[in-house]
């Protein structure tokens, strides 16, 4: 049976050759998402923001300024809405109540219940959720940490295993990653939450672990093509490890795709992210990543090579045309 060989072996591709050209994308992408997000800001959940949040199931897309004038009749805090899922599901985030103990909180969602139920018939609760202002600002502090700390952590074990450029390279496509994820938030206005986090985490594992690959392949190919130009270099790495990048990619977006579509709209932020994070976790390792290495002066050194292999008795490698 014939292997199914979504990229040919022996691919050719010049990469490097639009590196001028992905480099102004990046920068352009990066500056959009900043813009965005300063702009439009980011529509933080109830993790991140305290207070309580009910889901009211309609039977059709009901009119928000409607339901707005009911809860807001209710004198339980000004509600903020937010058509989720089909838009026949409305997500109402309220203040965090007085007490904040379940009693409060569950006397506030039969109240609102009840009113929406006698306003519009057949609309059905859903679930709700509630956070406490000290645990929501406490969940910030720790999800942001955490990111820093991912990407810290990742940059440093890079310059170790390799060179520093290479942990520079990893740091910036990582950052590039997280810029456009949060972008895409600012500009779709999903719910920002703690499984937000544990996307952009995942993210950064994903991103690096196609990047260690790539960039484990052109250390090889530096010892192995001592006299090789290093845009040949890492042409000739991206291009050896290319069909293994899509062929992962590819079939996670396949998972993902079906998460999508089936897995509702309580995990469609969290999906979003992810098919975007290993959109543009491919395209930063291929296009960003890799070429910056040239940029940052990344440049094989035999004389080092051979010292060493000498010193500790070996025989140095010979040089490959």
């Amino acid at each position: 049976m014939k292997l199914l060989k979504i990229v040919p072996d022996n691919t050719n591709f010049d990469f490097v050759r639009l590196r001028g050209w992905a480099f102004g994308l990046t920068l352009a992408l990066s500056l959009i998402a900043i813009g965005l997000t300063a702009w439009h800001g980011l529509n933080l959940g109830v993790d991140f923001r305290g207070g309580l949040m009910i889901e009211e199931k309609f039977p059709s897309t009901p009119p928000l300024d409607k339901v707005r004038s009911v809860v807001d009749g209710l004198g339980v805090g000004e509600a903020n809405l937010q058509l989720v899922g089909d838009n026949h599901t409305v997500a109402i985030r309220l203040p965090a109540q007085e007490g904040g103990d379940e009693g409060a909180t569950n006397a506030v969602v039969r109240k609102v219940e009840t009113a929406l139920g006698q306003q519009f018939p057949g609309a059905t609760f859903s679930r709700y959720s509630t956070v406490s202002g000290k645990v929501s600002d406490e969940l910030k502090w720790k999800g942001g940490l955490a990111v820093l700390f991912a990407i810290l952590g990742i940059g440093l074990f890079a310059i170790f295993r390799f060179e520093w450029q290479f942990g520079v390279s990893t740091v910036v496509a990582i950052v590039h990653d997280l810029l456009m994820t949060l972008g895409f938030f600012a500009l779709t206005q999903f719910d920002v939450d703690i499984n937000i986090i544990a996307a952009g985490l995942t993210i950064i594992g994903y991103s690096i672990n196609d990047k260690i690959v790539i960039d484990d392949r052109i250390r090889e190919n530096m010892r192995r093509y001592r006299k090789m130009d290093m845009r040949e270099i890492i042409n000739l790495s991206v291009n050896e490890t290319l069909p293994r990048t899509v062929m992962t990619s590819l079939t996670i977006l396949l998972a993902l795709a079906a998460l999508l579509v089936l897995g509702g709209h309580v995990l469609r932020g969290f999906t979003a992210a992810m098919i975007l994070g290993i959109v543009v976790g491919t395209y930063s390792s291929i296009y960003v990543s890799s070429s910056l290495l040239i940029t940052l002066g990344l440049r094989a050194d035999p004389a080092k090579e051979i010292a060493a292999a000498e010193a500790k008795g070996a025989r140095p490698a010979r040089d490959l045309p």
